[in-house]
Parts: structure tokens; C-alpha cells; sequence
């Protein structure tokens, strides 16, 4: 896996090959102005994993909107979370000879073969919102988060959290993990295991801890599953919003109060889920920013242009309490 605190640089020019079309669901934008200096409209292939979640359809939205601002040539896939799809997708753009190819990694692994494809055509690859375990050569950069940070920031956002419910006793934490094999669910995990076995390796446990798939409903099942196997639960760590919403309507199905008999931290910052944090259904959210559209299209157009770029463009982000969420909810982009 990428480690996301060594830069490098590269720069990756255009030619042709590679053959079959893509299985995912694809569409093409376009938008009336060319690229920098009046020269030939930039046309970017972007894979995206699907629309799991409020985060994904702002990530998406914001990709859309920035290509268009931009002036570039969009062809967009929705790989409906399917690493197949997006290889299928990848390789489609590839066939189209676009300038730059941009995807969201369903999953870590898998990627050598479609990427040295790409390198072979001399097609430029830049990661979003995920990173890959794979050659660093075969890719130009990421743009997105840091989740194992992420994830320390939800440990220590716990703590004032259980401070502020005046806690007493031991931790039992479920823990709501992402789609299996994918980077933000492994890093985040992570990240609040550190902090865990560092700080708190006494008054702390993950008692259970189980995939939602990154989405609502599979946040509902599993919780449902945790309560009846584990009662005594008193935490929700949840590695996206949109799990931890469907965990809270099985919690109330239960009988129990979410944000007082469960304290509830999760991580991303869409509406939702501050609506929900605002009537006290969660006690804090880790934000995660999806509006990478911006940035991606000036990386772009950097690599385009031949231009050096960091290894990893970071995204800023804050992190949220109860008693925040009703004054930051009418600021909520997405």
C-alpha cells in the first residue's frame, strides 16, 4: 500500500492501445471550453466505485462539477463497487486513448495488471480518495485523505465523548468496518487501534467488529446482529456515516437510546449525519472530505502539462462534537 507520507514525483506523457469495453455504467461529459491556454480539451477517464454512500454522491457530484468548470472532456464509470467493473472501465479508456485516467480503488489489491497497461500506453493514472498496494511507478499521485489519521482522530474524539457522558468503567466498543479489502476501512481500523492499545489497552475492547459494506442498510443488519450477540454494548465506532445511521435505527429497533445507552462516533461529516448528531443520535464525527473534484482537475492538469506534482495531496478536515452540530449544520456542503 501506498505510504502516504513519502512524496515523489512523476510525469507520464500520452499514446495508444488496450481493447475491450467497459462493463460498468458509463457516461460521457463534456463542457463548452478547452483546457489552459485555448489548447485541445483535456479528456479525463474517472472510475468511480459506485454510490454506496451520501459521501461517494458528493465525492461524485464534485468530480462532475469541477471536470465541467474545468473544461475538460469527463468520461465517468460507476463500478457499482466492483473491482471488475472498474478494470473493465480503466481499460475502455485506455482503447479511447483519454489524456489522464482517475479512479477510486474498490479494494487495495488487484491493480498491477490494469495500471502497467496504462503505463505501457503511456496514459497517466492519478489515485482519488484511495490508495493501492501496487508498484509506485505505475501511478502519479493520490488525492485524498490521510484515514489512518482518521482513525486516531475517532479514538480521541472517544475520549472526550466518554468524558462528556461521564462514563465510568469498561469500553465495549463495536466496530462498523468498511467494504472489505478497501483502504479506508483497513487504515481507519488501524488508526483507531493504535491509539487504543496505546492509551487505553485496560479500559478499552472492540467486543465485535464486522463489515457494513460502507452503507446504510448493511450498517442496520450488522448492528442488529452486534445487539443480539453482544448486549452489553455501550460504543459504536463506525467507519462511515452512512453505517452508522442504519446502525441507529437498529439500535432504537432494540430499544436502547443511540448517543446516550450507545455513544456513537463515526466518520465522514454528509448531512445526515450531522442532522442526526444534531438531535443527539451521535456524539461526534470525524469529517472526511469529498469535495476532491477541484484538486484533482488542477493535478490534471499538471500532469498534462508535464508539470511535477507531490506523491500525495491531502485534503483538510475537522472533526465535530455534539454540541457543534447545529451551528456547523447550515454550512454543510454536502
Amino acid at each position: 500500500m501506498l505510504n502516504r507520507r513519502n512524496f515523489l514525483t512523476a510525469a507520464i506523457g500520452v499514446a495508444a492501445a488496450g481493447t475491450l469495453a467497459a462493463c460498468a455504467k458509463e457516461d460521457e461529459g463534456s463542457s463548452g471550453n478547452a483546457g489552459s491556454g485555448g489548447s485541445k480539451k483535456i479528456t479525463l477517464g474517472f472510475s468511480q466505485v459506485g454510490s454506496e454512500s451520501g459521501w461517494r454522491s458528493a465525492n461524485t457530484d464534485s468530480v462532475k462539477s469541477a471536470a465541467k468548470e474545468a473544461g475538460y472532456n469527463l468520461k465517468f464509470s460507476d463500478a457499482q463497487q466492483k473491482q471488475e467493473n472498474q478494470i473493465s472501465a480503466i481499460r475502455s479508456y485506455i482503447a479511447q486513448k483519454v489524456d489522464v485516467i482517475a479512479f477510486s480503488p474498490v479494494v487495495v489489491t488487484g491493480w498491477d495488471a490494469i495500471l502497467k497497461e496504462a503505463q505501457a500506453a503511456k496514459i497517466p493514472v492519478v489515485l482519488t480518495d484511495r490508495s493501492v498496494e501496487s508498484d509506485e511507478s505505475l501511478f502519479v499521485t493520490l488525492v485524498g485523505s490521510d484515514f489512518t489519521d482518521e482513525g486516531r482522530r475517532a479514538a480521541k474524539i472517544l475520549e472526550k465523548v466518554l468524558e462528556k457522558a461521564g462514563h465510568k468503567g469498561k469500553v465495549k466498543i463495536a466496530q462498523l468496518e468498511g467494504t472489505t479489502g478497501a483502504a479506508p476501512a483497513i487504515e481507519r481500523a488501524k488508526g483507531f487501534k493504535e491509539i487504543m492499545d496505546a492509551e487505553h489497552k485496560d479500559d478499552w475492547e472492540i467486543v465485535v467488529s464486522q463489515t457494513g459494506d460502507f452503507t446504510r442498510a448493511g450498517g442496520k443488519q450488522v448492528m442488529a446482529a452486534f445487539l443480539q450477540s453482544n448486549p452489553d454494548i455501550n460504543v459504536l465506532y463506525a467507519h462511515n456515516d452512512d453505517m452508522g445511521l442504519g446502525a441507529i435505527q437498529a439500535i432504537e429497533a432494540a430499544g436502547k437510546k443511540p448517543g446516550k445507552d450507545i455513544l456513537i462516533v463515526t466518520v465522514d461529516g454528509v448531512k445526515d449525519g450531522f442532522i442526526a448528531m444534531s438531535e443527539g443520535k451521535i456524539n461526534a464525527i470525524v469529517e472526511c472530505n469529498p469535495l476532491l473534484g477541484p484538486q484533482l482537475m488542477e493535478v490534471v492538469q499538471k500532469v498534462k502539462d508535464g508539470e511535477k506534482v507531490e506523491r500525495w495531496i491531502k485534503t483538510e478536515e475537522s472533526d465535530f462534537m455534539q454540541d457543534q452540530a447545529k451551528d456547523a449544520l447550515p454550512t454543510r456542503k454536502y
